[in-house]
């Protein structure tokens, strides 16, 4: 049950713990002026005092409309119970990976929890524990701190730079100092992307553009490589083309060695089925967007042959059938084919 409690009562040593996002609390602040809190704040009450876990945000927009009394209710009776319960709600209510992560991290290093203990009382898997144990050890403080002040989005970390930290083995001390450039520079997600494959693959040149501060520089001369060049393909485009011809290739190879009689050892099965788990869980949305990608490009290709008949050029931009493979039909254009196509109160 939820009560009302002074604003001064509330501890906040995990403020630290929860991301900050300025454009979400600037709209929150005008619904809590307008409608009033309408969920509680959350915490764990001790003998001495009531610890804020859930509910940073409102507590910065009453401080900002100099409002006295909360409602508040308490999730349990110490920190290590309420912060498991915490995390079990944030399968409805929204904790970020990275949130867990540092939940997970005070509960293991400051409340001696093993990873069994705490995946037995969220039910998860240890491996689910585990993958969110790894991501605060990759991460360095500053960047912790760049992305928990909301300056780098958490996103951009976890599905940008953490790529080329395990795939290309990039050393942390650039991916700190990309962040350091590129933070509290109200940069889009596609624009952060784009200075990173320039800054992580590309030549000294450009970094020391980015270094000096020229951020626009580096993100026009980017673009303009994705420019369609020789084949009609942007840079993105051949490199998705690329993606789907290695993953077709695989996919054919796993189909074929999938009933191999000579996987025998328990290392193997161990390692496989843990494998094997995580494509199963991504199956469904894989699925979709292969879907909608066949879609949406059957559907472009009828238009660009139709626009460009209607036009007097439909010699150069025909699509002729190269025949069918694994029961699927090719196309491919002949000629050149000109165109170019969070409110949660946390």
């Amino acid at each position: 049950m939820a009560e009302q409690v002074e604003i001064s009562s509330l501890d906040l040593r995990f403020e630290g713990y929860r991301l900050k996002n300025r454009a979400a609390e600037r709209v929150l602040l005008a619904s809590i002026l307008e409608n009033g809190i309408r969920e509680p704040l959350q915490g764990v009450n001790t003998n001495r005092n009531r610890i804020l876990l859930n509910g940073f945000k409102r507590y910065r927009c009453v401080m900002k409309l100099n409002i006295g009394v909360v409602p508040y209710q308490a999730l349990a009776g110490d920190e290590a119970t309420g912060i498991i319960e915490l995390l079990r709600m944030s399968n409805t209510k929204s904790l970020s990976i990275l949130e867990q992560a540092k939940l997970i991290d005070e509960l293991k290093n400051i409340h001696r929890m093993s990873v069994t203990d705490i995946a037995g009382l969220l039910e998860k898997s240890k491996a689910w524990v585990s993958v969110r144990s790894g991501i605060i050890r990759e991460i360095s403080p500053p960047v912790m701190e760049r992305i928990m002040n909301g300056q780098f989005p958490v996103y951009a970390y976890m599905y940008i730079l953490r790529p080329f930290i395990r795939i290309n083995k990039i050393e942390k001390k650039e991916i700190d100092e990309f962040v350091d450039l590129v933070a509290g520079k109200g940069l889009s997600i596609r624009d952060i992307e784009i200075l990173a494959h320039g800054w992580f693959k590309g030549s000294e040149e450009f970094r020391q553009q980015i270094r000096e501060g020229d951020i626009a520089w580096g993100l026009k001369r980017l673009k303009q490589a994705s420019e369609p060049v020789g084949d009609g393909c942007t840079t993105p485009e051949r490199e998705m083309i690329k993606c789907l011809e290695i993953t077709q290739k695989y996919m054919n190879r796993v189909v074929c060695k999938s009933k191999d009689d000579r996987f025998k050892t328990g290392s193997f099965f161990v390692q496989a089925n843990l494998i094997t788990g995580g494509i199963l869980r991504r199956t469904d949305a894989f699925n979709q967007a292969i879907r909608e990608l066949h879609d949406r490009t059957g559907q472009t290709q009828g238009d660009m042959a139709d626009a460009q008949r209607g036009s007097g050029k439909a010699q150069n931009s025909r699509l002729f059938k190269r025949g069918s493979k694994n029961g699927g039909e090719h196309y491919q254009a002949k000629g050149r084919v000109a165109g170019r196509f969070e409110e949660r109160q946390n």
